[in-house]
């Protein structure tokens, strides 16, 4: 089982400098090497057509759409509340904002890691090291307030599998630095 790793790019269409397609395009140009899916409040259809327009541009079986339903894909990204899904799916991650509890998630996203503009005040941050502490033998990323190579080095040497970002490759003026700069942390 291939679980997601370096750069993980979250998606948040409200706040994206640009169409949310051509911001992953670009993300992914700069090295994003996976993509979840957020934007749950969209109708069924127009989450379901935006999914299939990502995966135009994301490396093939490398979008993850958050929540149980895949979208016609094999991976999910679930919250901490949501239910396991109904079908079969090849992937399944899950947010986690303390010790995970699992059952069959592949993968846990451990947030926020750092301080975070996206979304002020949560907390507190768990910090590289006690994020490792908390996941355990589980495969993780860091999520949360990722803006720096320099971060994304200090969360790979506690042991994270990638970061996953959100407002640092939304907000950007150009995604695909961004995402070059991120990625250059991983090595």
């Amino acid at each position: 089982m291939v679980t997601p790793a370096g750069l993980v790019v979250l998606t948040d269409r409200r706040i994206a400098r640009e169409p949310l397609v051509a911001v992953v395009r670009e993300a992914v140009r700069g090295g994003a090497a996976w993509v979840v899916l957020r934007e749950r409040d969209l109708p069924y259809g127009e989450r379901a057509a935006l999914a299939d327009a990502l995966r135009e541009v994301v490396p093939p079986g490398r979008l993850i759409v958050a929540g149980p339903d895949p979208l016609g894909g094999d991976a999910v990204h679930l919250a901490g509340a949501d239910p396991l899904p109904v079908d079969d799916v090849g992937l399944i991650g899950r947010s986690c904002h303390g010790v995970p509890r699992l059952s069959t998630e592949d993968y846990v996203t451990l947030s926020p890691v750092f301080p975070t503009a996206t979304k002020p005040g949560y907390g507190p941050a768990l910090g590289p090291s006690r994020a490792a502490g908390l996941a355990g033998a589980v495969p993780w990323l860091a999520l949360g307030g990722v803006t720096s190579a320099a971060e994304v080095k200090e969360c790979v040497a506690a042991g994270a599998s990638g970061v996953a970002v959100l407002g640092a490759i939304m907000r950007a003026g150009d995604p695909a630095a961004v995402a070059a700069e991120l990625t250059a942390g991983l090595s």
